[in-house]
């Protein structure tokens, strides 16, 4: 099986990446967060400093775009390649609707006939690898349906499919009926969507037999052993997950503290982090209360070492 990282936006940058691969491992591949031009044939500096060889220790990488314009999705794949990268992943998924408004992400997947517009241009005028990533659609599952056709068309390397709709945001449960209709394809599917638990994982390698790159984002955050846990089939953690955990937060709070400018960028960022962290910890609630009620460094260190000496159980 392969395990991969789904990119999620302010979240798995690149600090963050190499933590999470230094202390615990268990991800083949890395997808970067989105790049998104608005028009302006201007690669951002936090992109470049995110995709930048020598600021990424993993192992594999892949950079993503935000786009609907052909002219854009050249414009990144010609950047990109001078990186040395030569892959580039399509984000058809995001589900916020100052994406979706824009018929970008999944807002993109009711329109087809604008894919395959964007995807004829990239393939008659670059050598860059396509990959996609996107939802089942945006009002409706079945909107993928319509899309599965045109990228069949293309030599796309692969379509990650997370199983919900994006009017759903990350609400409600997957729906894995419909998943299995978008099997009706040329490409390799890998799927995605509510891995949070190594007993979850088992029932949907049951339930998908014939998938084998498995793509994780929010319960990566949240449990950040998983991966490694999924790999060895076990549903023991290390003895010293504690140990781990606090070197992990500690070397990525250390990360940012030297990267961005104030306290209280720092503490915004790391409470971020702690909305997903607190989710394994016996009263999540509680857990994340904590670290939100802390308005200094000194008060967040404390209530990091409060939540910490508690342990997971």
């Amino acid at each position: 099986m392969v395990l991969l990282s789904s990119p999620l936006q302010s979240f798995t940058e690149f600090r963050f990446r190499n933590a999470f691969d230094k202390y615990f491992g268990g991800i083949d591949t890395y997808y970067a967060p989105y790049i998104r031009l608005n028009g302006k044939m201007l690669i951002k500096p936090n992109y470049e400093r995110d995709l930048l060889p020598k600021n990424n220790s993993v192992k594999e990488l892949i950079p993503q775009v935000m786009t609907n314009d052909a002219d854009e999705f050249l414009f990144v794949s010609k950047y990109v390649q001078s990186l040395g990268y030569n892959e580039l992943n399509w984000n058809l998924g995001c589900p916020y609707p100052m994406v979706t408004k824009r018929c970008m992400g999944s807002g993109l997947i009711n329109d087809p006939a604008r894919i395959d517009a964007v995807l004829q241009r990239v393939h008659n005028e670059s050598d860059i690898i396509v990959s996609m990533k996107m939802r089942m659609g945006y009002e409706h599952a079945a909107e993928i349906l319509d899309v599965l056709p045109v990228l069949d068309k293309y030599p796309i390397k692969n379509i990650a499919i997370h199983a919900r709709i994006g009017k759903q945001l990350y609400k409600g449960g997957v729906d894995l009926d419909s998943f299995t209709n978008c099997f009706d394809t040329r490409h390799k599917i890998y799927y995605n969507g509510d891995i949070t638990t190594v007993e979850g994982f088992r029932k949907m390698q049951s339930l998908f037999p014939e998938i084998d790159h498995w793509m994780i984002g929010r319960g990566l955050i949240a449990d950040p052993f998983l991966p490694a846990m999924i790999k060895a089939n076990s549903t023991d953690y290390p003895v010293d997950r504690v140990a781990v955990f606090q070197k992990f937060i500690d070397t990525i709070f250390e990360d940012y503290a030297s990267a961005l400018s104030g306290k209280s960028h720092v503490l915004t960022k790391m409470t971020s982090f702690w909305e997903y962290f607190a989710e394994t910890f016996p009263n999540p609630h509680k857990t994340f209360k904590k670290i939100k009620k802390a308005k200094t460094i000194e008060a967040y260190h404390a209530a990091v070492a409060e939540i910490m000496a508690g342990g997971f159980s």
